[in-house]
């Protein structure tokens, strides 16, 4: 089965909401960075949280990034989505081994730490939103639901999960996110309160066979819940030779000197794919060139 986002409403559009599957894009983030188990479910769950914040977005040319920096052994995570369902992202660390919370739960918590969430979105105006906020649990789903309370004002509930299988392998990925409206009545909160604090956690449900459709019926399904809209997403990073040696370009002038005077090619690595790029000595004279 493919990954693939769900766009939805209920009660009367005074919800909205997301769910996903994102079973193969983990695995592929998975195998670019050779992680080991707690970084593989830290990073799609935020792979997980970015591609649905991805598809709330309204432009074409729409960007999105997250990245939690916290005190934890990953370090740094950081993930960018656009508005077409293409995420991509790295860990800093992804050699994180640690003690488990208990038998068959990775802790994930412990491996992020403390520090700042921020997210960027880029919707083509003068300066991108920037939006932060102290990272509360580790946990990821936690962490976004306080950002949407604090940072958009948008009270939201968000469950991620990914199932690691003996072999490391991905055996699952997705989550969800709620959101209130603000003409959102007691009753409706009451309900969705509910629901998600009774609901098993997202993984154990796709254990069961159920579909990102399925688990917003069974989280919204008396809430007249509209499914509106099906997008496929996938792990997918664009770069090229092209593109990398436009970002090499943006160095300074010294430095790019200083790279030719040095009279080696040099090998440049995407971070968010791994693929790597040779520019000879010729071709970072042409850029330098270019510059000038």
């Amino acid at each position: 089965m493919n990954d693939y986002i769900i766009r939805a409403t209920a009660a009367n559009e005074t919800v909205r909401a997301f769910a996903i599957r994102s079973t193969q894009l983990t695995a592929e983030a998975r195998e670019i960075h050779h992680t080991l188990p707690v970084v593989t479910a830290a990073l799609g769950r935020l792979l997980s949280a970015g591609a649905m914040m991805g598809s709330m977005m309204k432009g074409e040319k729409d960007k999105l990034t997250l990245m939690m920096k916290g005190d934890g052994p990953i370090g740094q995570m950081t993930v960018t989505v656009d508005s077409h369902g293409n995420v991509k992202g790295f860990p800093a660390n992804p050699a994180v081994d640690i003690p488990r919370k208990y038998a068959g739960k990775l802790d994930v918590g412990s491996a992020v730490g403390r520090g700042l969430l921020t997210v960027s979105m880029d919707l083509g105006l003068k300066e991108p939103y920037n939006g932060s906020v102290e990272i509360q649990t580790g946990e990821i789903g936690d962490d976004l639901a306080y950002y949407f309370t604090v940072s958009e004002q948008t009270p939201s509930a968000v469950g991620l999960g990914v199932m690691v299988d003996t072999d490391s392998s991905v055996k699952h990925a997705g989550g969800f996110i709620i959101q209130l409206m603000p003409d959102a009545d007691e009753e409706t909160i009451s309900s969705i309160e509910k629901a998600v604090s009774q609901s098993q956690p997202v993984t154990a449900m796709m254990d069961k066979g159920m579909t990102p459709e399925d688990i917003l019926e069974h989280l919204l399904g008396t809430l007249d819940l509209k499914i509106t809209e099906k997008l496929p997403v996938r792990y997918y990073c664009g770069c090229s030779k092209e593109k990398v040696a436009s970002a090499l370009a943006t160095i300074s002038t010294q430095d790019l000197r200083d790279i030719i005077n040095d009279g080696e090619e040099i090998e440049v690595k995407c971070y968010f794919c791994n693929s790597a790029y040779k520019y000879s000595i010729e071709e970072l004279e042409a850029i330098m060139a270019e510059r000038e």
